[in-house]
């Protein structure tokens, strides 16, 4: 017996009705990156797999989806974009005009465990600025992020975002002279995810002293910057959090030192976005990361960027019931009383020079299955090709939403498929 073909775990397929969902999220993604100046750019979906040990170490390569080409070239289906932007730019080198601003909804590629929130295959909306070390940069990143939540349908309480820094957290390390920090960023991303005593461990582990615990630990749950000790990376969320409310989304971020970022390419300022009650996973997360394009073997570029995921944002969405119920690209059904299909493929040829997206039945059924399946496909009204009222350029019309009748020619019916 021939077995059915199955999907691949962690991934999706996209009926017309995902792909419904998946372009409402692309299209407002893409709208409130344009709205805020970045520039579209784009890559390869593989790469050459030194491009992330090269970032990351080959541990790397156990989360990759990577393979050996006939030419025996090690590759990498992408998983995530940052490399590739620094691989861009280092190409480019001073030939790009500093700072700039790009985005890319690339579709990306983990071997995980795949879960709820997190799959295997995704796409991401990915927001970088590069070339300034100005903390300006951040605040546009975070303003684009709340904003473009906002155009989503999603209010104040429905998400937060937490913001830290790298650069506060390695001189807080310093002043208890840790001799390698690096350790210690995982631990602390993971911290509220562990027991108090496991995390313990794991600290003594590093080579910390209980006293030296006790005081990261006091540092930790501090919960507003004013309880912070001096310094440059206190002063930048200073400023930061400033600039964010003279832009009007302070209601929308907090000071939250378990945003730490496993990664260990970020330098300053880190953020993750989560819903209110942070019953999901993550919705963004990012940070500056001022010496990724060095470390790929380029001149060092300042860099700050941030990655959303489609899955997380899509569950939230439907959480809240903000994703279409319905088609909104087509806006007319065309109809034949005589089910002649001549006069519906002319009417057809008609709409369409006109840029009027529309469908008719592809065979010869009576008028109330027409307008069944006007209904089915999200129509928003019917035009009648050759009602005995119809003549060269009027037509009979229904909007569907309405229920108003009439005849009239094509700019008034768009009107009233505008208006219903």
């Amino acid at each position: 017996m021939k077995q059915t073909p199955q999907l691949p775990k962690g991934t999706r397929d996209f009926y017309p009705v995902d792909m419904r969902v998946q372009n409402h999220i692309f299209s407002i993604w893409r709208q409130a990156a344009l709205k805020f100046g970045y520039e579209e750019y784009e890559g390869p979906t593989f790469e050459h797999l030194e491009l992330y040990t090269g970032k990351s170490g080959e541990e790397i390569v156990a989360q990759l989806y990577n393979f050996t080409d006939k030419s025996d070239r090690a590759l990498a289906l992408r998983p995530e974009m940052t490399p590739t932007l620094a691989r861009l730019v280092i190409q480019k080198g001073n030939e790009l005009k500093k700072p700039f601003k790009w985005f890319s909804i690339p579709r990306l590629f983990r071997y995980e465990r795949a879960q709820k929130g997190r799959l295997r295959e995704f796409f991401q909306l990915n927001l970088d600025i590069l070339g300034t070390e100005n903390i300006s940069a951040e605040a546009d990143l975070i303003s684009a992020i709340a904003s473009m939540l906002f155009d989503f349908g999603l209010n104040e309480n429905d998400f937060t975002i937490g913001i830290s820094s790298r650069r506060m957290l390695a001189e807080f390390l310093e002043s208890l002279e840790v001799k390698n920090p690096n350790l210690i960023y995982p631990l602390l991303d993971k911290r509220l995810k562990m027991k108090a005593e496991d995390f313990e461990k794991e600290l003594l582990n590093a080579g910390l002293s209980s006293e030296k615990i006790k005081t990261l630990n006091d540092f930790m749950n501090c919960s507003s910057i004013e309880e912070l000790p001096e310094g440059q990376g206190v002063s930048e969320l200073k400023n930061l959090f400033e600039l964010l409310k003279a832009a009007g989304y302070e209601n929308c971020i907090n000071l939250d030192l378990s945003v730490v970022r496993g990664l260990a390419y970020y330098t300053g300022i880190v953020f993750e976005v989560f819903d209110k009650n942070k019953n999901m996973r993550a919705i963004a997360g990012g940070g500056r990361y001022d010496n990724l394009t060095e470390t790929l073997g380029g001149q060092k570029i300042t860099g700050v960027g941030f990655g959303m995921g489609d899955v997380v944002l899509a569950d939230l969405l439907a959480e809240k019931n903000l994703l279409p119920q319905s088609r909104s690209d087509l806006q007319v059904f065309i109809a034949s009383f005589s089910s002649d299909m001549k006069v519906l493929f002319k009417t057809a040829a008609e709409f369409r020079k006109k840029n009027i997206a529309c469908s008719h039945s592809l065979n010869a059924v009576k008028l109330t299955k027409q307008l069944e399946m006007a209904n089915a496909a999200g129509a928003k009204c019917v035009v009648f090709a050759d009602g005995e009222k119809s003549k060269d350029g009027v037509w009979e019309y229904k909007i569907l939403a309405t229920g108003e009748q009439g005849v009239a020619g094509l700019e008034h019916i768009l009107k009233g498929v505008e208006n219903g």
